[in-house]
C-alpha cells in the first residue's frame, strides 16, 4: 500500500472508531439512573450492564479464530457498526428493562468486533510502534465516548432517553457507509489450522495481562461506566453533574491514551505504569463511597480516566508483544474475551453486593481487588528480572 493510501487508511479507521464508539456511549452516563427511575432493581441494573459484557466474552475468541482464518477485517468492522445502530433501535422501541438488556446484547456482539478494528490498525505500523498504534487507536475510541458523553450531558434533561439512543443510531449509520471504504493492507489469511491457532491460548504472558485488563475493565464497568452515577445521584447531583462524572473521566482517558504513546512515556517500564495507576483505581474505588460534594466525585474521575488511558493500552501492547503476526487476532480475541469476563461478572457482583450490603462495600472490595492486582503485577516483574 502507497503511503498516501496508508495515511488515508489510517485516518479513514480512526474517523469510523470515533463514530463506532460515540454510538456505543452516547447513552450510558444516564443509563443507571434512568433504569433506576423507571422501577428497574439494582440487581436487574447489574444485569442488563453486564450481559454487555457477556456476549463479548462468548463472542471475541470464535471471532478471533475466524479474523485469522479469514483474514480480512473489513466485514467485521461492518458487523459491528451495524451491531451498534441496532441495538440503540430495540432500546428506542421496546421497554426500558428489555429494551436495554436485547440492545446491550447487541451492543457485546459490536465491541466483539473491536478485533478487527485494532489488529487492521495495527496491521499499519511495524512491529516496533505497536505500543504507539495501541495508544492512538485507543485514544480515538476514548474521544468517540468523549464525544457521546458531552451530548448526553447538554441534551438528556431536554430531550431524554430515546433522543440519546437516536443520535446512537444516526451514528451508527454514517460508520457503516464508510467501512465499505475500507481496504486491507494485504491478504493475511491463514492455513494454520484452528489448533494451531488456540495454541497461543496458553500463553502465560497473555493470559496474566489479560487478567491485568478483566480487573481494570471490570472495575470501570462497575464503577464510573455504572454505580459511581448512583452514588452522585445521592448526593444530590444535577443531571450536568452526573454528565460533567462521564466527561471528566474520558478526557482524562484520551489525555492519558496519548501521553502512553508519548516519547517520556516508554521512559519508563510498563511495570511502571501498570503497577502504578492499578493503585491510583484502588484509591478510586475507596475514594467514591467517601466523597461527600459531587464535585469532588467529578474530580476523582480523573483516576479512573488514568487507568484507561495508561494501563488499557500497556497491558494491551505487552499482551500482544510475542504474539505472531498470523495468530494476533486470535489472541487478540482471546485477550478481549478474558476481560470480558471482568466487564460481566464484576458489575453484576456489585449489583448483589449493593442490595445485600450497601454499595459502599461494592466500592472497598473492588478497590481491595485493585490492590492484589498491584501486587501480582509487582511480583510478576520481579521474578521476570
Amino acid at each position: 500500500m502507497q503511503r498516501d493510501s496508508l495515511v488515508f487508511q489510517k485516518n479513514l479507521l480512526i474517523a469510523i472508531v470515533v463514530l463506532f464508539w460515540f454510538a456505543q456511549y452516547v447513552y450510558v452516563p444516564f443509563q443507571t439512573p434512568y433504569l433506576i427511575g423507571m422501577q428497574v432493581s439494582s440487581s436487574m441494573v447489574g444485569i442488563i450492564i453486564g450481559i454487555y459484557g457477556f456476549s463479548q466474552m462468548a463472542l471475541r475468541m470464535p471471532i478471533g479464530i475466524m479474523a485469522d482464518k479469514n483474514g480480512h477485517h473489513k466485514f467485521f468492522i461492518i458487523v459491528g457498526v451495524a451491531s451498534s445502530a441496532l441495538a440503540s433501535i430495540f432500546r428506542i422501541l421496546l421497554s426500558p428493562e428489555i429494551g436495554f438488556f436485547i440492545g446491550n446484547i447487541l451492543s457485546g456482539l459490536a465491541s466483539a468486533m473491536w478485533i478487527s478494528f485494532m489488529v487492521l490498525y495495527a496491521s499499519y505500523f511495524t512491529k516496533e510502534n505497536l505500543q504507539k498504534a495501541m495508544g492512538l487507536i485507543i485514544a480515538a475510541n476514548n474521544i468517540g465516548v468523549l464525544g457521546g458523553f458531552v451530548i448526553s450531558t447538554l441534551l438528556y434533561n431536554y430531550l431524554g432517553m430515546n433522543f440519546l439512543c437516536l443520535l446512537s443510531v444516526c451514528s451508527g449509520v454514517p460508520a457503516i457507509l464508510l467501512s465499505f471504504l475500507i481496504k486491507e493492507t494485504r491478504s493475511e489469511a491463514t492455513t494454520l489450522k484452528v489448533s494451531s491457532l488456540i495454541k497461543v491460548y496458553v500463553d502465560k504472558r497473555l493470559i496474566f495481562f489479560a487478567l491485568i485488563a478483566l480487573v481494570q475493565q471490570g472495575i470501570l464497568m462497575a464503577t464510573c461506566m455504572s454505580f459511581t452515577t448512583q452514588v452522585a445521584h445521592e448526593l444530590n447531583a444535577t443531571s450536568i453533574q452526573i454528565g460533567l462524572l462521564s466527561i471528566v473521566y474520558i478526557v482524562s482517558a484520551v489525555i492519558f491514551s496519548y501521553f502512553s504513546a508519548s516519547v517520556f512515556a516508554q521512559r519508563y517500564s510498563s511495570k511502571f505504569w501498570i503497577a502504578t495507576i492499578m493503585f491510583c483505581l484502588a484509591i478510586y474505588c475507596f475514594i467514591v463511597p467517601n466523597v461527600q460534594s459531587p464535585n469532588l466525585l467529578i474530580l476523582a474521575q480523573i483516576l479512573a480516566g488514568m487507568s484507561t488511558g495508561i494501563i488499557f493500552s500497556f497491558a494491551t501492547s505487552e499482551a500482544m508483544k510475542n504474539v505472531p503476526v498470523e495468530k494476533r487476532s486470535t489472541a487478540m480475541g482471546y485477550y478481549q474475551a478474558i476481560y470480558a469476563v471482568g466487564m460481566t461478572a464484576v458489575p453484576m457482583f456489585s449489583g448483589i453486593i449493593s442490595e445485600s450490603y450497601g454499595l459502599d462495600m461494592a466500592f472497598y472490595i473492588e478497590g481491595t481487588v485493585a490492590v492484589l492486582a498491584t501486587l501480582a503485577v509487582i511480583v510478576l516483574f520481579h521474578q521476570k528480572k
